[in-house]
């Protein structure tokens, strides 16, 4: 068969399966926390900057579920980082990453309609993360948080 002709019959495109940033998230927290029982906050961190890249994955890759399970591994990574400051561990780098994956979520929700939904995931998000700030809104234990 000559390589330059094409297939005869019909063409089958590989099925993607959908990103879950949930998936994610709760993937990387149990390899992390298996290994050893501190967290890592630059996982975290790492965890946390790739939010809005996952808001358009989930959405666009899953358009019944993809917001639901990007809010929920979103909210999971809140939820430890409410944890670690409860602890007196919560690094401000950390605080600071989780202020900015939430700009940069509603920077892609102004642009994007699809998305726009998450909207009041990402403000109730925001008002957990404000309570852990100190009483000015702008810095964490004294160390200055990324405020857009």
């Amino acid at each position: 068969m000559d390589p330059r002709t094409p297939p005869s019959g019909p063409q089958t495109t590989p099925t993607i399966p959908p990103t879950s940033y949930e998936g994610f998230v709760t993937r990387t927290m149990s390899e992390m926390t298996h290994a050893s029982s501190v967290i890592d906050q630059r996982v975290l961190r790492q965890c946390l900057g790739l939010a809005s890249s996952y808001l358009v994955t989930d959405s666009t890759m899953n358009p019944t579920g993809g917001l639901t399970a990007w809010n929920s591994g979103l909210n999971r990574l809140v939820d430890v980082l409410v944890v670690l400051d409860a602890r007196s561990e919560l690094e401000l780098e950390t605080i600071s990453a989780a202020s900015k994956a939430c700009s940069e979520c509603w920077t892609v929700m102004d642009n994007w309609s699809e998305v726009e939904a998450c909207k009041e995931s990402v403000r109730a998000i925001a008002v957990r993360l404000k309570g852990i700030l100190d009483d000015n809104g702008r810095t964490y234990r004294g160390g200055r948080v990324y405020v857009p």
